[in-house]
């Protein structure tokens, strides 16, 4: 179904890159999605968080416009600030800023298309890289399998909602 890269890098700097497919002409199953619905429901992901993460309480919009949105999203007491930025009917690139506990990191989404309507989303992560003690290798694997796995997870549950807000006709 998807494919997996995870690279690590001196400094312990975290990538992964996973790839989804959206249509299979060979599923008469699946509903097939338009680009431009998979798109819309990118964007919406981005701009109406709350309809695909469930533990977030809160997320405020400013400066938005057709190239880009900066958020201030709530989880509990931790606010997470990051910027969104768009190439219409191609990628949706969040960047979070290095801020309080949290390191600076990257989730960019794009759509991809290999032949006419098999469309594929390639979700790719990036840390920032963190000096640690050679001990905590093992340690730090072992969370970033976990975070892997956790990304591929809220990923699958992304196109899951997509498809969803596609089916009810929310997505033009």
């Amino acid at each position: 179904m998807g494919q997996f890269v995870i690279h690590h890098l001196a400094g312990h700097a975290m990538k992964f890159s996973h790839l989804i497919e959206i249509n299979d002409p060979l599923n008469p199953l699946i509903d097939t999605l338009t680009r431009e619905q998979l798109w819309r429901g990118l964007v919406m992901r981005a701009e109406q968080p709350m309809l695909f993460v469930e533990h977030l309480d809160d997320c405020l919009l400013a400066d938005k416009s057709v190239q880009s949105v900066t958020r201030e999203l709530r989880y509990g007491k931790v606010i997470v600030k990051d910027v969104v930025s768009y190439l219409p009917l191609l990628q949706v690139r969040y960047q979070v800023p290095k801020q309080q506990d949290i390191g600076g990191s990257s989730l960019i989404m794009t759509i991809e298309e290999p032949e006419q309507e098999m469309l594929f989303v390639r979700f790719e992560y990036e840390d920032d890289a963190v000096e640690r003690q050679p001990a905590a290798q093992a340690e730090q694997e072992f969370y970033d399998e976990f975070r892997r796995s956790a990304y591929q997870e809220a990923d699958i549950d992304t196109i899951r909602v997509i498809r969803e807000l596609a089916a009810e006709g929310k997505l033009g």
